[in-house]
């Protein structure tokens, strides 16, 4: 059998949703978790929660549990059960390892049924944002072990302090099934959830997920302290200093903007731009080729190679001879936010000493208006805990820059997506990460952006893909450290 915790949402959406649960033979009992500011007029037993995810709700779910398994809906929402699907959910977790299952739903927008596939839990989906879907189903009797013997109160991360510890016993198990479906009530601003992670206004939820994160990585030994290698800027000699690299496909709109943007930097050193043509079709070719003619600190360089994504158009401008000690970033339809910007990467890792430096970025619309969430400055990324808590979140900011020595050894995923990401991984393994927190880079959002208007196939793509990074960073850690 089977306890229910729902949130309240409002009488009539939370009735409706009960009643649908009713019709499970399956179900037992049906708790109500509401705010202490509201007043359900509901048949249905109410039970009083601060907040989804803290850890004194989980004590309390943990407390009224009666039955051998606990369904929680994690968040407001209009959902109904398909058929059977409590007892596939209870077959799923009986008489095995698990003790933690999510499936795939659909969702139902303006009488539409729409498809959401999740996407598979493996050792490296730590980050707290993991799309599970509303519902998730525990055994109860471990759920309620592993909430009872936590002493430490968290307001906003209890459900992802249960979570991370449930994994080190049993990976959570995705049955992929259509269990349920979710009447959708309301729209979110889609650019907006996508950075919520780094709103200012959810600083103190950042760090106190960082904390869960951090205690998580000690206890499975994949811990790093921060002890880092340094490079040596002076060991080799370039031409030049630094190399802006600009891989670029199709950007007719953008790609005079970006390089007029490098022309404009002031520095104390000799730098040029390599520009990385993935066979172009709409006449970008042409614009480079006016500015390579014009401008001696370009090179223009088209790829022999036809299957080349972001990351193998980077490699193809980090190992030819003109590229110059730092590496930097800039992508074909952003620009640096003013002259200084090479000027202020160089010297940081003159000053750091470190194998990569990631600045600040500003979020504008395509004239480079600032819209929301406007600054991007990824302050959990801290020198002492950055390498750690970069497990948990899902970027590491703009722009990016690299010592090309080292770059060179590590080389860069032939991918157009997350290839930055794995680099950062990578790099700070062993290396510093330093941080510039000045606005060096405005990043546009507009419709042609690679990750604009993406499907749910294509998020997970890629959300699988970053997960799969994180699994071997915390495997090699895992390794390391119990070889020392």
């Amino acid at each position: 059998m089977t306890d229910c915790f729902i949130p309240y949402i409002s009488d009539e959406i939370t009735t409706m949703v009960i009643k649908n649960l009713r019709k499970d033979r399956l179900i037992n009992n049906i708790i109500v978790l509401h705010h202490r500011n509201t007043s359900p007029n509901i048949t249905a037993s109410l039970l009083e929660a601060d907040s989804l995810d803290s850890s004194d709700t989980m004590k309390r779910i943990a407390m009224f549990a009666r039955s051998e398994y606990i369904l929680f809906c994690q968040m407001p929402c209009a959902f109904s059960l398909g058929q059977h699907a409590i007892s596939r959910m209870e077959y799923a977790l009986e008489n095995s390892q698990y003790s933690m299952l999510y499936s795939d739903y659909y969702i139902i927008k303006e009488e539409k049924q729409e498809k959401v596939p999740t996407i598979d839990y493996q050792k490296g989906s730590v980050r707290d944002d993991f799309a599970f879907g509303p519902l998730l189903f525990f055994r109860a009797s471990t759920f309620k072990r592993i909430v009872e013997s936590e002493p430490t109160q968290y307001f906003c991360s209890g459900l992802y302090d249960v979570r991370l510890k449930l994994s080190e016993e049993a990976l959570p198990f995705h049955l992929d099934e259509f269990l349920y479906s979710v009447i959708e009530t309301k729209e979110e601003k889609e650019g907006e959830r996508q950075f919520d992670y780094v709103d200012p206004r959810n600083r103190e939820a950042q760090i106190e997920k960082e904390k869960v994160c951090t205690e998580h990585l000690k206890r499975i030994n994949a811990y790093l302290k921060p002890l880092f290698k340094e490079i040596s800027p002076d060991e080799e000699e370039f031409e030049y200093e630094a190399s802006v690299i600009i891989p670029v496909y199709n950007r007719i709109r953008t790609i005079e903007d970006a390089i007029q943007s490098t022309l404009k930097q002031v520095c104390n050193f000799r730098y040029n731009v390599i520009i990385v043509d993935n066979h172009s079709t709409d006449g970008t070719t042409e614009v480079i080729d006016k500015w390579a003619q014009k401008e001696s600190r370009i090179l223009h360089l088209i790829p022999e190679r036809k299957d080349l994504g972001i990351g193998g158009c980077w490699n193809e401008a980090i190992d030819c001879e003109q590229c110059g000690k730092f590496a930097v970033q800039l992508d074909s339809d952003d620009v640096y936010s003013n002259e200084n910007t090479l000027q202020k990467i160089v010297d940081t890792f003159y000053k750091e000493h470190c194998g990569m430096v990631v600045g600040t970025y500003k979020i504008t619309d395509f004239k480079m208006n600032e819209i929301p969430p406007g600054i991007i400055d990824h302050r959990e990324w801290t020198p002492e805990n950055g390498r750690n808590n970069a497990l948990r979140i899902n970027g590491l900011g703009a722009p990016r820059a690299f010592y090309t020595p080292l770059l060179r050894k590590l080389h860069v995923p032939n991918t157009s997506y997350g290839e930055d990401y794995a680099l950062g991984l990578a790099i700070s393994h062993n290396y510093l990460i330093g941080r510039i927190y000045d606005v060096l880079y405005l990043c546009r959002r507009w419709e042609d952006n690679t990750d604009a208007s993406l499907n749910i196939e294509k998020q997970n793509k890629n959300n699988l893909y970053k997960d799969r990074l994180r699994t071997l960073e915390i495997e090699k850690r895992v390794y390391e450290n119990g070889n020392k």
